[in-house]
């Protein structure tokens, strides 16, 4: 069969050329005779491409020397606990902004740590559908706490909080290398793999070096100290090893296409193509708010208000969208209706089949 346009929030869709390029050399890597995914991680033959996936993140985002790039395993869900262990050992308290779900996991995964945690902003009382609005964070906080892109509201920080002396930790999961970033304003970002750099399994963790203690909180597991990581170079076990060496393909063709300045021009590009689609129908609209709204995931919902009705309808679109090669349409159940992942890998001849199916689907039930 044909390939669809996937606009799943991930696992997400991966650039054509790069599946490509992992499937020629899936029986043979570079004349060795092997696969990358059989290969030993302490072999000659792996460790250039580690090493180039991690000069490819510092040259991609401009890292500064003294942050560590660390390769990780147990997804963002793990940097909750990492990040609580790590950093929360001088007061024991943190401030979050709670923007949505992973926010909210990650602050609720800090406090059963026993992390006195603060939340000193928060967007519930509207369903998550803007940012907060916290330019300045001061206190004794052992860090701050932030979700910069949320996956299920469609949401994005457009300002960096500034925090001072306080390091600033962000959750970028969802929006890594599609926008530029000021890697020097943050303590830590990591990011799963699985929307914008790689299949799901690895993590990256960018960590500045005086964060990397030798002391995390009492009863840490080696396995859990960022130090553990940093001083064995991603290699105190078994690493990711297949899906680091297609991060580096991703990294690669990202380069190839302008770096990530053209990348966010591109995206920027579809983003607007959408939301302004969005704005001017009189069938569908868009769940997050204005000066909140992220490039990367776009909820949407119909006119359809009544909520059995709701459902049938949207249930409906997302079938019929799937039958006509746009699939991973359906929404949060938190948020309903449907959602647009559109990361880097989608092209904008995605956006705009979406666009026309969409026309065609009002004309048809409203």
């Amino acid at each position: 069969m044909s390939r669809v346009y996937n606009f799943s929030a991930g696992p997400s869709c991966l650039p054509e050329e790069v599946l490509k390029e992992c499937a020629a050399e899936m029986l043979d890597y570079k004349g060795t005779g092997q696969s990358v995914m059989e290969m030993s991680h302490r072999s000659k033959a792996y460790k250039p491409i580690i090493e180039n996936a991690e000069a490819l993140v510092r040259k991609l985002m401009n890292i500064p020397d003294n942050y560590k790039v660390l390769f990780l395993q147990g997804g963002g869900s793990t940097q909750f606990a990492m990040v609580a262990q790590n950093l929360g050992i001088h007061t024991g308290k943190a401030a979050y902004i709670k923007t949505g779900v992973w926010a909210k996991k990650a602050a609720a995964e800090a406090a059963h740590l026993g992390i006195k945690v603060d939340t000193i902003a928060s967007s519930e009382d509207k369903n998550f559908s803007y940012i907060p609005k916290v330019e300045k964070i001061s206190g004794d906080y052992d860090y701050a706490y932030i979700c910069f892109n949320n996956t299920i509201m469609g949401t994005h920080y457009e300002y960096i909080p500034d925090t001072g002396n306080i390091p600033l930790v962000a959750d970028i999961s969802s929006c890594i290398l599609s926008e530029p970033l000021d890697v020097s304003k943050f303590g830590l970002l990591f990011a799963g793999a699985q929307k914008n750099l790689a299949p799901a399994g690895v993590t990256l963790v960018i960590i500045r070096e005086d964060l990397i203690t030798e002391t995390p909180r009492e009863g840490t597991p080696t396995m859990m100290m960022y130090k553990t990581h940093a001083d064995a170079e991603s290699m105190y076990n078994t690493p990711p090893c297949y899906t680091i060496y297609v991060m580096g393909k991703v990294l690669e063709w990202i380069e190839k296409t302008g770096g990530v300045e053209a990348m966010h021009k591109r995206n920027l590009e579809k983003a607007n193509l959408f939301y302004n689609y969005l704005d001017s129908s009189d069938v569908y609209h868009a769940t997050a708010e204005k000066g909140s709204r992220s490039l990367m995931n776009i909820p949407f919902l119909t006119k359809e208000t009544d909520a059995d009705k709701a459902k049938v309808i949207n249930d409906k679109f997302v079938k019929e969208a799937a039958e006509a090669g746009l699939v991973n349409l359906a929404g949060h159940r938190l948020v309903g209706g449907m959602r647009a992942s559109i990361y880097n890998a989608m092209t904008i001849d995605g956006v705009k089949a979406l666009i026309a199916f969409m026309d065609k689907f009002a004309k048809e039930n409203f």
